[in-house]
C-alpha cells in the first residue's frame, strides 16, 4: 500500500529551510558589522581651513570676540550651505603689509586650505610707500598660491590725503595683484557699509573712532562679502 503524505511527512525538508534563512541573516548581519567597523574606522572629512589673514578689520578690534568678522563669517557661511568649513582669525591689530609679510610662516604653521587677504589699511594711514605695500602683498600671495591655496584678496579704499599720486599708486594694487595671482578680488571690505547707503547711514555703522565697523557693520560686511566667501570655500574644495 502507497501512503501519499503530500511533503508533510518529510519535516527535515522546512528545518532545513529555516536553517538555510538563519544562516543567510547571520551572514548578513556580519557583512553589515564589517560595513559599519570599516566606515567607523576611516578618518571624517576634514574641515574646510580658511585663515583670515589681516589687520584690525579682521580681528575684530572694538568689539566682544563674538560680534567681530571671524565669528560673523563662520555664523553666516553655516547658515548659507558652505558645509564643514572653518574661517580661522589671524587678524592682528595695527599690522601693516609688512608684518603680515613677516609673520606668514607661523600663521600657516597648521595646514590650510584657503586665504583672505585683507592687509594695506595701516600701510595706507601711516603714508607707507605703495610700491612697499605692493612688494609685499606680492610676496605674500606668492608664497600661499605655491602652496596651491586660493586667495580671497580684500582691498581698501584709497584715501587722498598724502595726494592724487600716492592715492592712484595705493588704487591699482588689489586689482593688478588678483590678476597675476588669480586671486578672487574684492575691491573693498568696506563696501558692505558704504554701497547702496548715504554717508549718514554709513557713519551710523562705524564705531566712535571713525574707522571699525560697529557690530552692525560687520552684519552688513560680512552679507556682502559672504557671497564671495563662497566662490573661495569651492574653490578649496
Amino acid at each position: 500500500m502507497r501512503i501519499s503524505c503530500w511533503g508533510r511527512c518529510s519535516p527535515g525538508y522546512g528545518t532545513r529551510a529555516r536553517r538555510g534563512n538563519g544562516v543567510a541573516e547571520h551572514v548578513r548581519a556580519i557583512v553589515l558589522g564589517f560595513v559599519v567597523a570599516v566606515a567607523a574606522a576611516l578618518p571624517a572629512a576634514a574641515a574646510t581651513r580658511i585663515v583670515a589673514l589681516g589687520d584690525s578689520l579682521t580681528a575684530g578690534y572694538g568689539l566682544p570676540p563674538e560680534e567681530g568678522f571671524v565669528p560673523k563669517l563662520n555664523a553666516w557661511l553655516a547658515a548659507n550651505g558652505a558645509g564643514d568649513v572653518e574661517v580661522v582669525n589671524a587678524g592682528v591689530s595695527g599690522d601693516t603689509t609688512a608684518g603680515g609679510l613677516a609673520r606668514l610662516d607661523w600663521t600657516l604653521g597648521e595646514p590650510a586650505d584657503a586665504m583672505i587677504l585683507e592687509l594695506g589699511a595701516n600701510d595706507m594711514l601711516r603714508g607707507l610707500d605703495p610700491a612697499a605695500a605692493r612688494s609685499n602683498l606680492d610676496q605674500i600671495l606668492t608664497r600661499v598660491t605655491a602652496k596651491g591655496m586660493p586667495v580671497l584678496l580684500a582691498g581698501v579704499p584709497a584715501i587722498g590725503n598724502f595726494g592724487p599720486e600716492y592715492q592712484a599708486g595705493f588704487a591699482a594694487i588689489y586689482a593688478d595683484l588678483a590678476k597675476r595671482h588669480d586671486a578672487i578680488l574684492y575691491p573693498s571690505f568696506f563696501a558692505g557699509l558704504t554701497e547702496g547707503r548715504s554717508q549718514s547711514e554709513a557713519r551710523a555703522l562705524i564705531q566712535g573712532d571713525g574707522l571699525h565697523p560697529n557690530a552692525a557693520g560687520v552684519d552688513a560686511i560680512v552679507a556682502d562679502i559672504g557671497p564671495v566667501v563662497l566662490d573661495l570655500v569651492a574653490r578649496a574644495k
